[in-house]
C-alpha cells in the first residue's frame, strides 16, 4: 500500500476513524461500467469490527448504478466531514480543516432478507437514531441494497489552527 505523503495527517486510531465514518453522512462511490467512469454520492450504513469495514448502501433496481453495482465490481470509495475555514497571512496560507476517508474495496448485491434488514436498519439508524424502523417484506423486494467489503482504507485529517 502507497504510503501517505504527509504521515503527520493519518488517522491511525480505530476509535478516531469510526469517528470519522459515523460524522459523514455521504459516501462517494467511483465505479467503472461500459460508459466509462462515474462516481455517485450516496448515504450509508455501516459495520466496522476487528478492522473490516463494511459499507451499505440502498438502489432503485434499475438505471446505471444498479446496472453496474449488480456486476459486483470493484470500487473505491471517498467520505468527508469539511471543518472551519484555515486563514493565512496571505492567500496561498488559506486551506480548509477537515476529516476524510478513501480506500477499495468489491461490491456486492445483499441477496437474502436478513442482511438486507440489518442493511436498511443500520442506514436507518445513521440518517435517524430516534426512529422506529421496520420493514414490510414488499419494501425490501423493491429495493436494491448492497455491501462494499472495504479491503484497504486510509483516514487523513487536518486540524484548524
Amino acid at each position: 500500500m502507497r504510503q501517505m505523503r504527509l504521515s503527520k495527517r493519518e488517522i491511525t486510531g480505530c476509535e478516531e476513524l469510526k469517528a470519522v465514518i459515523r460524522d459523514c453522512e455521504v459516501v462517494r462511490i467511483g465505479c467503472q461500467d461500459t460508459e466509462g467512469m462515474f462516481i455517485v454520492p450516496v448515504n450509508f450504513g455501516f459495520e466496522y469490527e476487528n478492522g473490516q469495514l463494511k459499507l451499505y448502501v440502498h438502489s432503485a433496481k434499475e438505471g446505471r448504478k444498479a446496472e453496474a453495482f449488480d456486476k459486483e465490481p470493484p470500487v473505491a470509495i471517498e467520505m468527508d466531514c469539511a471543518g472551519p475555514l484555515i486563514t493565512g497571512e496571505y492567500t496561498c496560507n488559506y486551506s480548509m480543516a477537515y476529516r476524510s476517508i478513501m480506500g477499495n474495496g468489491i461490491i456486492r448485491k445483499v441477496k437474502n432478507n436478513d442482511e438486507k434488514t440489518k442493511a436498511l436498519t443500520l442506514l436507518m439508524n445513521k440518517l435517524d437514531a430516534q426512529a422506529e424502523i421496520h420493514f414490510l417484506d414488499k419494501q425490501l423486494e423493491a429495493v436494491n441494497v448492497y455491501c462494499i467489503e472495504v479491503s484497504s482504507f486510509t483516514g487523513k485529517k487536518r486540524e484548524p489552527k
